[in-house]
């Protein structure tokens, strides 16, 4: 079986076997509004504000998706539960991020969808928390997956230049280079099981090094 099918958190993306290269040129530009979109539904920051008595007072706020990591953590830590809304809404906001990151790294000229899958296709299996999660293992994922964080760091800096090879490509030939947009792919595959298993806590598998 192959190992992208076998694990319990994949990502394919459909070739595209002609690609527009006016969409592609000015891509930086036109991903601005659903870039701005993820932000506001995923970001997290620190807002600096004038109270009424003339000082400054800062507000950190927290993502929707760190605070339900945060709150899936202590479900399983102490209830042994993945409540499957939670698990539902972390699956769609992912999906939602890789369609947005596909676009931006030219893989497809489908603009993102903040519905439909699109050419992107990527599934979680729901855990079973009483037979497939241990009830720990949660507070320690994150430093154990600190081995793919630094894989994923040098396979993020090659896919970077491979993305600027790819834009130069697709603006002569209107064609993503095959290994080139198997390697891009490939580097989300490998991140997505890795967040799949330290962050989304969907898994106590341990992500395999694999493009694959």
């Amino acid at each position: 079986m192959p190992l992208s099918v076998s694990y319990p958190a994949r990502l394919d993306i459909r070739y595209p076997e002609q690609l527009n290269r006016v969409t592609t040129a000015f891509r930086l530009i036109l991903i601005i509004p659903i870039a701005i979109v993820l932000r506001v539904l995923s970001g997290s920051g620190t807002q600096t504000s004038q109270a009424v008595s003339g000082e400054w007072v800062s507000t950190t706020t927290t993502s929707v998706g760190g605070a339900l990591f945060g709150a899936t953590l202590l479900m399983i830590l102490f209830k042994k539960r993945y409540p499957r809304w939670w698990f539902d809404f972390n699956l769609e906001l992912t999906r939602f991020i890789a369609r947005v990151g596909a676009y931006m790294v030219l893989l497809t000229d489908t603009y993102p969808s903040t519905v439909e899958h699109q050419d992107v296709v990527l599934d979680i299996d729901y855990p079973d928390v009483e037979h497939d999660l241990m009830r720990g293992l949660p507070l320690v994922k994150w430093f154990l997956a600190i081995p793919h964080y630094i894989v994923l760091f040098f396979l993020a800096i090659g896919m970077f230049f491979v993305v600027i090879v790819s834009w130069f490509a697709i603006l002569f030939t209107g064609r993503y280079p095959r290994g080139l947009f198997d390697y891009v792919v490939g580097v989300g595959r490998w991140a997505l099981r890795v967040n799949a298993y330290a962050f989304l806590l969907t898994t106590d598998r341990y992500p395999p090094f694999s493009l694959r």
